[in-house]
């Protein structure tokens, strides 16, 4: 399996959902726990903390505000994201309704060693967007 898919429905306007998954502050709220890193910008820098897991690092490849954001991370704690270490995460943003339905597509999973099972992101990634469709509607 090379990518996993999750999908949400969020009862907040796309503004709010696009400042969830592309502000620091609020990112760690409810994915990275110790803490975030993002220049917003095409090239820029990001780093996503959890005092558990460590450090990882990585670059924003896609901005269309509103709209789309996509990074590319190490899969390793503590280095730098090249061919074969990385992943590429996307959150696409379409209003419905008076909210936001969101999709998260994590890929690159077939390039990487077998310690890295996409059935725990895919998991981890639930998690993750339950904790989003809980804090979202009080942003």
């Amino acid at each position: 399996m090379d990518s996993v898919e999750r999908e949400v429905y969020v009862e907040a306007r796309p503004e709010v959902v696009w400042a969830a998954v592309t502000q620091p502050e609020t990112f760690a709220r409810w994915y990275a726990f110790g803490g975030a890193e993002i220049d917003l910008r095409p090239g820029g820098r990001l780093v996503l903390r959890w005092d558990e897991h460590g450090e990882f690092r990585g670059f924003v490849e896609k901005v269309e505000p509103g709209r789309r954001f996509g990074y590319r991370y190490a899969v390793e704690p503590g280095v730098e994201p090249v061919p074969g270490n990385a992943n590429l995460v996307e959150f696409t943003l379409t209003p419905e309704g008076d909210g936001t339905r969101l999709l998260v597509v994590e890929s690159g999973f077939d390039r990487l060693d077998d310690q890295h099972d996409p059935e725990q992101s895919a998991q981890a990634w639930g998690n993750a967007l339950a904790a989003l469709t809980e804090l979202a509607p009080a942003l």
